[in-house]
């Protein structure tokens, strides 16, 4: 008998109702190609693997693959790579398997202890963007990670995750799942998230520039936005542009929402040059 490993953050999902609830957040279709991220003992993959073309699984734990290979490792549709999905290379890993490329979705419950890594090579970041985005991430997540993915400007969850993720992706929150749903229970309750990859209306003109001054901006979140700034801009010339942007010249980095960040992002780059 396989026990869960705490080196690998291991909790295995035990409900149907949560089950449910990400197989329909999935959208799945026959022609899709799924990515899972985590496979643990296969209760998710086995109900992927009926209602897709194919499904590529990466699982660390050498014996859990063991355990995968030998009861599906037999389909057709299924393929299982053991090693970290964060520096496997998975092109490359794919060139002998090409019905297990261009997966278009992800479907994963994912190790708490990397699930901002994860998102960042699902989704690449403000600079450096996937370039084939998914058309849908489903993960299983942390109910507090949830809660900063989804948060609207305004509310105390709203920080620099949430501006680097609905930068990318649209993100909506389809469930959360108690922590008595797992096997062995973490010590928090968790969520189902789902990210659809977008283009912004308005991009950033510089990434670069947006993606360190959203740093900044969030380093103290009790201090107003223009003292978090003052290393990158004068206080006055801030000031003067939240106020032409009709942004409350006191207002702290969780008050702009995502598009008001790029805008001001993109009005300092301008008067920079001038």
């Amino acid at each position: 008998m396989i026990r869960p490993r705490k080196v690998f953050a291991q909790h295995w999902l035990k409900s149907e109702k949560a089950l449910d609830a990400i197989i329909k957040a999935a959208e799945c279709r026959e022609g899709d190609r799924i990515l899972e991220i985590g496979p643990g003992t296969g209760i998710l993959t086995r109900r992927l693997l009926a209602l897709v073309q194919s499904l590529l699984a990466v699982e660390i734990d050498r014996d859990l693959c063991q355990l995968l290979a030998k009861q599906l490792g037999k389909r057709e549709n299924f393929l299982l790579l053991q090693g970290d999905f964060l520096t496997l290379d998975l092109p490359s890993q794919l060139v002998a398997f090409p019905n297990f490329q261009n997966q278009n979705k992800v479907v994963a419950n994912i190790p708490y202890n990397i699930t901002g890594p994860i998102i960042e090579k699902l989704l690449g970041t403000i600079a450096n963007p996937n370039p084939e985005p998914f058309e849908s991430i489903v993960l299983l997540v942390q109910k507090e990670v949830a809660e900063r993915l989804y948060a609207q400007a305004g509310s105390k969850a709203f920080g620099a995750l949430s501006v680097r993720v609905q930068y990318l992706a649209e993100c909506e929150l389809i469930c959360t799942v108690p922590a008595a749903a797992f096997h062995p229970p973490p010590k928090v309750d968790s969520a189902v998230v789902r990210l659809r990859p977008r283009t912004i209306e308005i991009p950033a003109v510089d990434p670069r520039r947006f993606e360190n001054l959203v740093k900044l901006g969030f380093a103290a979140k009790r201090k107003m936005l223009r003292n978090n700034l003052q290393s990158a801009v004068e206080r006055d010339r801030l000031t003067q542009l939240l106020e032409q942007l009709k942004i409350n010249p006191q207002a702290r980095a969780e008050d702009l929402s995502v598009q008001q960040w790029v805008t001001l992002a993109n009005e300092l780059g301008v008067k920079s040059e001038e």
